[in-house]
């Protein structure tokens, strides 16, 4: 609980403490050789981006996505369609490089630790991947509570952990989430379902692809879990560890940790939008440090961001997770903030401003 506690006190509210600096990137902004806010979010990114790092000038050359993999006792009711098997398969396609998250990463330059936060199985050590296994699998969330309060913390600091070991050893000037698990999709559903509130029907999805007897199905599985562990909304631990996942818990780590030291982190899809969710109810300042990489196509997403008050970049009918949209999204903020440093102002060009 240290280390947690520690990485909390550390997130600054960056729009409170920094007034001096949004004045003078807005002033900038400004003067560059456009209209007034003609570039739209691009402008957006590049002020938050500012104002998270303290710097007028950020290099965002250091690009990481964290996928944490963990597997889910839930699986047992038949919410996927793909066998537990599947998720320390694609652990391995992941350190490979044969995955859409290592596709895109590639695209924007960006590169992919593999995190294992609870596959059910050992997985071979082997370079590219980190092991910070809190148990195997969590248990079935329909029966009982998905791990211990003192498992969930531990989920939070390894992920904590994962984040500052590479930025320490190499360096992070931006971050991404993203997950696999199969039947993910499930206990995130039962996070943004207890902590906003909505009904279950409207925030539960269709996951890997499934029917909808299926789907119906499903509801009733997150419905049963919610009435069987009462997850108190207020409290994150408590809903995490109730009917949360040790990758969830583990991005819910990494965010935390982005945000303790002053560097943006672009949530990708539902899994990681719900780990965002419980670091928001941790600390509520650590949202500025947040930007939603893409709306994904799971509905229980858009609930979730709406609660916290951010709006995706994207939108491109993606639910693969990974980090694919994270990674896409880095892209975006990057030229962002290439359009504040590399973009000439009025004066600098020597071109007449607006009457």
């Amino acid at each position: 609980m240290q280390k947690l506690t520690k990485t909390l006190t550390q997130i600054e509210d960056i729009f409170l403490s920094s007034l001096s600096l949004a004045e003078a990137v807005q002033s900038r902004l400004d003067n560059l050789t456009k209209p007034q806010a003609s570039l739209g979010r691009l402008e957006e990114l590049a002020k938050q981006v500012v104002m998270i790092t303290g710097n007028m000038s950020p290099c965002l050359g250091k690009k990481v996505i964290f996928t944490m993999a963990g597997d889910h006792g839930v699986c047992e009711e038949g919410v996927s369609l793909f066998p537990t098997d599947v998720t320390p398969q694609m652990v391995y396609n992941f350190i490979r490089g044969g995955a859409g998250i290592n596709v895109l990463a590639n695209h924007v330059g960006a590169k992919v630790i593999v995190v294992d936060m609870g596959v059910a199985i050992d997985l071979e050590p082997q370079p590219g991947l980190v092991i910070k296994k809190v148990g195997y699998g969590t248990k079935n969330i329909s029966r009982c509570p998905a791990m211990s309060r003192e498992e969930a913390i531990l989920c939070i600091e390894r992920g904590i952990e994962a984040f500052e070991q590479e930025f320490e050893t190499n360096g992070v000037d931006i971050c991404g989430c993203g997950d696999m698990g199969i039947g993910n999709t499930t206990p995130s559903a039962a996070i943004v379902a207890a902590i906003t509130g909505r009904a279950v029907e409207d925030i539960t999805g269709r996951g890997t692809g499934i029917g909808d007897t299926a789907w119906l199905k499903k509801v009733a599985v997150i419905k049963k879990a919610l009435a069987v562990n009462q997850p108190d909304s207020t409290d994150g631990i408590d809903v995490l560890s109730k009917v949360g996942g040790f990758e969830i818990g583990g991005l819910c780590g990494i965010i935390l940790a982005s945000a303790a030291n002053k560097k943006p982190v672009v949530i990708d899809g539902f899994i990681s939008t719900a780990a965002a969710l419980i670091a928001y109810l941790l600390k509520p300042a650590a949202v500025k440090y947040m930007i939603a990489g893409h709306a994904s196509v799971e509905r229980g997403q858009q609930a979730a961001l709406k609660m916290m008050g951010l709006e995706p970049i994207l939108d491109l009918q993606m639910r693969l997770g990974e980090g694919t949209g994270a990674a896409l999204a880095m892209g975006i903020v990057e030229a962002g903030v290439k359009i504040l440093t590399q973009m000439a102002t009025f004066a600098e060009a020597g071109v007449s401003e607006a009457n």
